[in-house]
């Protein structure tokens, strides 16, 4: 089949990055994916030229409201992806959640990433109860094996001290308020005052240019802070595998990619207590969940200063990762569903 997938593609974003695998998974059953910015189309008519100009059969969207909205109305069938803005954000506003439900009449079928997410989902539209399906992220890394992590810590964190002895906490975030990558700023600062070689290290793309001001601003002023601009997924696996944590500061997730890529590369996480992170992190077992930035304070220093606690979280979070988020399970899933939209056409 040749598929229209509509995504928010932002470069270095995790819609992007989980964008560009599901693609790989449905070209290697055969079909053609047209992969399109969402935000490339203000209008239903938009798709509608497009879909006669590239001969397109059916569609998928990753979020119903961003996406699959554009989807309505056309002559193809088409599924959709919840993303964690839909069910968190979006469906508190009541022209949204309308336009959302509309779109979920149409759909073939709808894809969410937890339990969670499917039992929120069929509460705020109960006529999409039977074709909500549940597949969790599937993951897989690739960190650069040439990848210089002193010359990182040297030139890009401009920070002379020893990699040996250095605990590097790091935020992977677009920087928008929903990610809230300042939350733990001040107290980490500190943090660092009391123990100069700890420090946090925010990286990801410029999202929300008013908010990422604000963020330089903030990190300019917090001794011990970071902030520095995204980079390639091998790269920035390369980052995460050789930092001591990573920390998870978000207001809302859908399911967080870089938490669970963190735990395939064997790397503490910490994140805040929020019904995503909680859904994939358990406390104390594959990762410490904080509610407010005192307690993050506390649990780090707690993983610091006990390595055992820090072998026992990386040890369950990779099986976790391994038994959960199979990347294979994953390809699997999306091939068979996309044949339900191959079964409508021969109807």
């Amino acid at each position: 089949m040749r598929l229209l997938f509509l995504a928010v593609l932002r470069p270095h974003t995790g819609n992007a990055v989980t964008a560009g695998r599901l693609r790989d998974h449905l070209e290697a059953a055969g079909h053609m994916c047209v992969l399109r910015d969402a935000f490339d189309f203000e209008s239903p008519s938009e798709i509608a030229n497009l879909i006669v100009d590239e001969n397109l059969e059916a569609a998928l969207a990753l979020h119903l409201y961003r996406g699959g909205r554009l989807l309505q109305g056309h002559s193809i069938p088409f599924g959709v992806i919840f993303g964690g803005t839909d069910l968190n954000e979006d469906a508190n506003h009541k022209e949204k959640k309308e336009v959302m439900g509309k779109v979920l009449e149409e759909a073939r079928f709808a894809v969410a990433f937890t339990e969670a997410m499917k039992d929120t989902a069929q509460v705020q539209w109960p006529h999409a109860t039977g074709k909500i399906f549940v597949q969790s992220q599937g993951i897989a890394t690739i960190p650069n094996a040439n990848f210089n992590w002193n010359t990182f810590l040297q030139q890009s964190l401009e920070i002379d001290q020893s990699a040996d002895n250095l605990y590097i906490f790091l935020i992977i975030c677009g920087l928008r308020p929903v990610k809230d990558p300042l939350y733990l700023v001040d107290a980490f600062s500190e943090w660092h005052q009391e123990t100069p070689n700890v420090y946090m290290v925010i990286v990801g793309p410029e999202v929300d240019p008013v908010f990422t001001r604000e963020v330089k601003e903030r990190v300019r002023r917090a001794a011990g802070v970071r902030l520095i601009r995204e980079m390639c997924q091998e790269d920035l696996h390369a980052v995460v595998k050789s930092c001591f944590a990573l920390v998870n500061s978000s207001v809302s997730e859908g399911m967080s990619a870089a938490i669970l890529e963190a735990m395939d590369l064997e790397v503490p996480v910490l994140a805040r207590n929020i019904p995503g992170n909680s859904a994939v992190v358990e406390h104390g077992v594959t990762g410490l969940l904080f509610s407010n930035p005192q307690e993050f304070i506390q649990l780090a220093k707690r993983l610091v200063s006990d390595p055992a606690l820090e072998k026992e979280i990386v040890t369950n979070g990779r099986e976790y990762v391994r038994t959960h988020h199979s990347w294979q399970v994953e390809r699997d899933t999306y091939q068979r569903l996309i044949r339900k939209l191959e079964t409508n056409l021969e109807e």
